[in-house]
């Protein structure tokens, strides 16, 4: 699910980057914002970040003794994306097991849909492995598949989401 999230960070410019006018300044704090943002992947709290959107407030900035540059406390709001259980997403097929198959969902890597969990498909061993069901509806590589969210982790050292899915319910499977 897509959220508006509004976040405090603290930016810190260099003093040559520094001026008096306004606009000049304000470019600074922005371009510097977005280049902390990018570096960032996600959290368990808010997800994954996709975008920053509006520049809330900007603080006074506070001169750092040691180096000279200045730190200005910023409020933004952004768009994330954090996966809920019962949700229904779309993903791309990455690889196939005997056991289930590999997804990959906007910004998450890691979706799993166990074979028990695909309700009237079989696995098709071969060169080119696939499951199948008895409508001939077919589930292979790079093929997008519509499923529902069982669960989803949260892995600290990674900072990204693992999400186990389902094929079971109405209007899932591929698209």
């Amino acid at each position: 699910m897509y959220l508006k999230v509004e976040l405090p960070r603290n930016v810190v410019i260099p003093p040559d980057q520094l001026d008096g006018e306004g606009l000049i300044l304000q470019r600074s704090i922005i371009i510097r914002l977005l280049e902390d943002f990018s570096s960032r992947k996600a959290t368990q709290e808010h997800g994954y970040f996709v975008a920053p959107t509006t520049l809330e407030r900007i603080g006074e900035g506070k001169v750092r003794q040691d180096s000279g540059d200045v730190l200005f406390p910023v409020v933004f709001t952004c768009i994330t994306f954090k996966p809920f259980r019962g949700e229904i997403l779309r993903g791309v097929v990455n690889k196939i097991m005997k056991q289930g198959v590999f997804l990959s969902c906007g910004p998450i890597e890691k979706v799993y849909l166990a074979a028990q969990k695909m309700a009237d498909y079989h696995h098709v061993p071969g060169e080119n492995p696939i499951f199948m069901n008895d409508k001939h509806s077919r589930i292979e590589k790079d093929v997008e598949v519509r499923f529902m969210v069982l669960g989803t982790k949260w892995i600290e050292t990674d900072r990204e989401f693992q999400i186990l899915g389902s094929l079971e319910g109405d209007y899932l499977g591929p698209v």
